[in-house]
């Protein structure tokens, strides 16, 4: 069995040889590889250069033997095109120029011409396919509309997400105009991305876990429910993945997605009981652990695959983003634990 299988059938909720893995953020700042080229270039040259965008992918899979390749992006990239301009702030992250307010700055919007808009994003992707197909899947991705609307609207990042909920509850025609523009913009991208070249499909809603359950049903599930309706018609697999979300993971579930990915804030078991046996899960070891010291690690890892048995399907992967700190060697010996790992 190829590890092009293993991960695609893990998705598919299909028997593999062994657990599965790749990590959110494998291509990126814990890398040495990727800081040298980040001292010569800004992130939005890095995005939109698909030399740049394809080499820093292929980085980690030269690296480690991971199941997959994720490609270097960002989730923000569609706003751009929708007329909402953002820039990465050192220390400050991504910083929305002119953050929504009302529904006259809403009804402005655009919806992003996939091609036009976000071309080097598919460039990048059509050039890494070309590079490993045979060898492993590719992965695109998107934000979900409830975390892209929560940056337009907040301006950047948040710890309460007040403006986005004050949106949500005083003017509620907005925020529906803003979710199905949101939608519409994402769809395209998504379709297309699948038409460069991704076999599998992530849908990070990274900001989600802020809600209640019945504002999550009301004000969300109707628009993620449209994304992974539609991604189904492309026949790809699709994983559904937020933060700090176990109150909602059985609506996330509702929403749609192949697999359903989960934080380190609940158990995999937990999750499977909530989530059902339709559905496959990825997770969940917190990112931190790669920082622990090494038996410790393996430990952590070792608590996470056995939580997993029974499951239709497990991916391994973290409960979120590799972080800049994390050594190359523990990724490495994370990596092959996994594939070693005996039921």
């Amino acid at each position: 069995m190829s590890r092009n299988d293993r991960f695609l059938k893990a998705c598919r909720g299909e028997k593999t040889d062994c657990t599965p893995v790749w990590f959110m953020r494998q291509a990126g700042r814990y890398m040495k590889a990727y800081r040298d080229i980040r001292e010569r270039f800004s992130l939005m040259e890095m995005f939109k250069n698909p030399d740049l965008s394809a080499e820093i992918t292929l980085q980690p899979i030269r690296a480690f033997p991971v199941d997959a390749a994720i490609i270097f992006a960002d989730i923000l990239l569609p706003l751009e095109g929708m007329g909402i301009g953002f820039d990465f702030q050192e220390k400050a992250g991504p910083v929305i120029t002119k953050p929504l307010r009302d529904i006259g700055d809403i009804q402005t919007l655009r919806v992003a011409d996939p091609e036009a808009d976000l071309g080097f994003v598919l460039e990048s992707l059509r050039r890494v396919r070309a590079e490993i197909d045979g060898k492993l899947p590719l992965i695109g991705f998107a934000g979900a509309p409830f975390t892209l609307a929560g940056y337009a609207i907040e301006g950047g990042s948040s710890h309460n997400h007040l403006k986005t909920k004050q949106l949500m509850y005083h003017h509620p025609d907005a925020w529906h105009l803003l979710m199905e523009k949101l939608c519409d913009t994402l769809v395209a991208y998504l379709k297309a991305q699948v038409k460069a070249g991704a076999q599998v499909i992530q849908i990070f809603d990274s900001w989600v876990g802020c809600l209640s359950p019945s504002d999550y049903r009301r004000y969300v599930l109707p628009y993620s429910r449209r994304i992974f309706a539609e991604l189904r018609e492309e026949g790809v697999p699709a994983i559904h993945f937020g933060t700090a979300t176990a109150g909602l993971l059985s609506l996330m579930a509702e929403a749609g997605g192949d697999v359903i990915g989960v934080d380190w804030r609940i158990s995999l078991s937990d999750a499977r009981r909530l989530v059902g046996d339709g559905v496959g899960l990825q997770g969940n070891l917190d990112p931190i652990a790669l920082l622990a010291p090494r038996e410790l690690l393996l430990r952590k890892a070792d608590e996470v695959l056995v939580d997993a048995q029974g499951s239709r399907s497990h991916i391994f992967n973290l409960g979120h983003g590799l972080l800049p700190s994390t050594p190359e060697d523990a990724v490495k010996a994370l990596t092959d634990f996994v594939h070693e790992y005996q039921t």
